[in-house]
């Protein structure tokens, strides 16, 4: 629930709703949180009054078409179009907060991070045993490689060559902590553009000079 500023009313969250898409097909990586206050919707739809979104394959999703739904009683967000039939479309995709979004987030921060270095990226989405799409993104490049845990589902691995960068939910087991000596806090600025509070991120043993994320401590 959030204060609907101007109106002197709480917006109520509303569980159901999509809160990202994919900007221009289906297949697409490019992400978007749609804002939850009809007066931040009304710039965003100016902004965006060319562009199509999507519920991405790479969300999790169906592939479908989405429209905004603007509301001042509640949060405002994307919608399926009906199906020709007039039926409400039937969807399985399982995550649709704000946070769904966040392993494409995750990718477009860390390419430009690279690109601005004169590197190529690569980044995947592995899946162990079933795990949710997004838990894990594998970011790779010439001189180095990283795996961003973004929930527990996977659990991450030491001195492999893979650096870990651990969501604030994955836990740091002791006998890690005592053999590495050290675990530094790090904000993850992947959504700072997009007006919202980034996911904090802790990496080890602290952020590379120019990364898109900082210090914490």
């Amino acid at each position: 629930m959030s204060w609907q500023d101007g109106m002197g009313e709480f917006v109520r969250a509303d569980k159901r709703r999509i809160q990202t898409a994919v900007l221009g097909s289906a297949d697409s990586d490019e992400p978007l949180m749609l804002p939850m206050e009809a007066i931040e919707l009304d710039a965003f739809r100016h902004a965006h009054e060319h562009d199509t979104f999507w519920c991405g394959t790479l969300l999790g999703g169906c592939g479908g078409q989405l429209t905004t739904k603007l509301y001042t009683d509640r949060a405002c967000h994307f919608a399926h179009h009906p199906d020709p039939d007039g039926l409400p479309h039937v969807c399985g995709r399982r995550a649709r907060g704000v946070d769904s979004a966040d392993h494409l987030y995750v990718r477009s921060a860390a390419a430009a991070w690279l690109a601005s270095r004169g590197e190529q990226v690569s980044c995947e989405y592995p899946r162990h045993d079933g795990t949710p799409l997004g838990s894990v993104v594998d970011v790779r490049w010439r001189h180095g490689a990283l795996r961003v845990h973004l929930d527990q589902a996977v659990a991450p691995v030491w001195d492999n060559g893979m650096e870990p960068v651990l969501g604030t939910m994955v836990p740091v087991d002791r006998d890690t902590l005592i053999r590495r000596w050290y675990c530094t806090g790090s904000v993850w600025k992947a959504r700072a553009r997009h007006a919202v509070s980034g996911s904090a991120l802790r990496r080890s043993p602290g952020p590379p000079s120019g990364s898109p994320w900082t210090s914490a401590r």
